[in-house]
């Protein structure tokens, strides 16, 4: 009978044949993430972005390359003469359907040879952009696998209290087997068997609500996976801790690989580079200016004038431009170059200041669950055994149904704790690796 009971009440124990039938597939972790790094839409739109800024990032772009522009127009006109003259010499002229024609094309370059290093100071800009959009790409590449992660152990914990709670169900089940036979057969009360009723059918309530609490959360997790929604899975049966997580060790690397972080120091360096921009167009800007024009035409008809001709000019020069002044306007935009660079500055030390104050709840989150759990353990051994008591009492009649489904609930809910404690320690974890940046290796 123990045997039994031991099979029964198995209540931390984390497999499940008849669930593993019925899946279909088996996701584990390691899946899931890969799943989501390549399929994510999320994750691709953030790489997509720092295509883009890779694009961007050319010598053109930053205005090291000459600028060149042709232009070509060919002409026609269709004239009709028709003149008399003062002397009795020359007859009368009359034309119809003259066509004169003319090309005119020409090539003009514009190269900024010195404009006070504006053009270098823009193309490393552009190049800190890119490292910008590279260190956001990894933000959203870490906050996307966090959440995967997540969700994949929040599966794990609720198959896990649905077990829990299909172990409660068989309990009720049989209390209320037994409490019938004994109303039958006159030596129990039909309060006894009503109520053993109800708490089956508050159990077998329980029980249909969580399992849609968890196919509700396996549509999440599908939905981070970029896959049908509807795809049917099965995890990993435990939620494998690391215990030995040393606070020094995970400051250290919050401060130096955290991307949010990163983000916050390119976006400083971006600020400064525009200083020195703005700076830059105090200088004035010398351009080398060259153009080559051809013309042509061809008349028709007669009397005076070109038959038709052609003509090339080619024109070289130096431009030296300066603005002598402006209204002040470029010394109001150094200033507010310099007001946004600080701005960044203490942007990137209040993030720095949220990063380690979460570092710290969550390092102290993490202790005390792993403490818990290790308590929630003890407790769970001491419910089971008692209830497994108050079972075999109450088969014999020695105890009532009160005192077994208070047994029994405390059995249930001690179960809980320790799941509970025993996910909060792994979201704890999963935060401390998404912080310091170690939660994709």
């Amino acid at each position: 009978m123990y045997k039994k009971i031991a099979l029964v009440f198995g209540f931390f124990t984390f497999s499940s044949t008849l669930f593993a039938q019925k899946a279909t597939e088996v996701l584990t972790l390691e899946n899931a993430v890969a799943t989501a790094l390549e399929r994510n839409y999320a994750i691709k739109v953030a790489k997509t972005q720092v295509k883009l800024a890779e694009n961007d990032n050319t010598r053109g772009n930053a205005g090291m390359l000459p600028t060149v522009i042709g232009t070509a127009q060919p002409n026609a006109t269709l004239n009709n003469t028709n003149q008399t003259f003062f002397d009795a010499v020359r007859p009368p002229l009359e034309q119809r359907g003259i066509l004169n024609r003319s090309l005119a094309a020409s090539v003009q370059m514009t190269w900024t040879l010195f404009d006070g290093m504006s053009m270098y100071i823009l193309k490393n800009r552009l190049e800190e952009l890119v490292k910008s959009g590279e260190a956001q790409a990894q933000v959203t590449l870490e906050t996307t696998v966090a959440n995967v992660v997540n969700t994949y152990y929040t599966v794990v914990q609720l198959a896990q209290q649905v077990r829990t709670y299909e172990d409660a169900l068989v309990i009720s089940r049989e209390r209320r087997r037994l409490a019938k036979d004994r109303f039958d057969i006159g030596q129990g009360s039909k309060v006894d068997f009503l109520n053993s009723q109800v708490d089956f059918n508050a159990d077998t309530s329980i029980l249909i609500a969580q399992r849609q609490v968890l196919v509700n959360t396996k549509t999440q997790l599908n939905q981070l996976l970029a896959r049908d929604l509807g795809t049917d899975f099965r995890t990993a049966d435990t939620l494998l801790l690391e215990r030995n997580l040393i606070f020094e060790s995970l400051r250290e690397q919050t401060l130096s690989q955290n991307p949010q972080l990163i983000v916050a120091r390119y976006n400083n360096r971006v600020a400064n580079l525009d200083i020195k921009n703005q700076q830059a167009l105090l200088w004035p800007t010398v351009d080398l200016l060259t153009s080559y024009a051809y013309n042509a035409q061809w008349n028709g008809g007669s009397g005076f004038g070109v038959k038709s001709g052609n003509s090339t000019n080619l024109v070289g020069g130096i431009r030296l431009s300066s603005t002598i002044f402006d209204g002040l306007n470029q010394r109001r935009r150094i200033q507010g170059a310099r007001i946004t660079e600080e701005i960044t500055r203490q942007q990137e030390e209040d993030l720095k200041l949220q990063l380690l104050s979460n570092l710290e709840q969550t390092y102290a989150s993490y202790r005390n669950n792993l403490n818990l759990l290790d308590l929630e353990y003890q407790n769970l051994s001491v419910a089971q055994q008692n209830v497994r008591i108050a079972f075999d009492r109450y088969k014999i009649g020695v105890t009532g149904s009160l005192e077994l489904r208070e047994a029994q609930r405390n059995a249930v809910a001690a179960e809980t704790r320790l799941i509970q404690a025993q996910f909060n320690a792994k979201l704890s974890e999963v935060e401390l690796m998404r912080l310091s940046s170690q939660i994709v290796k």
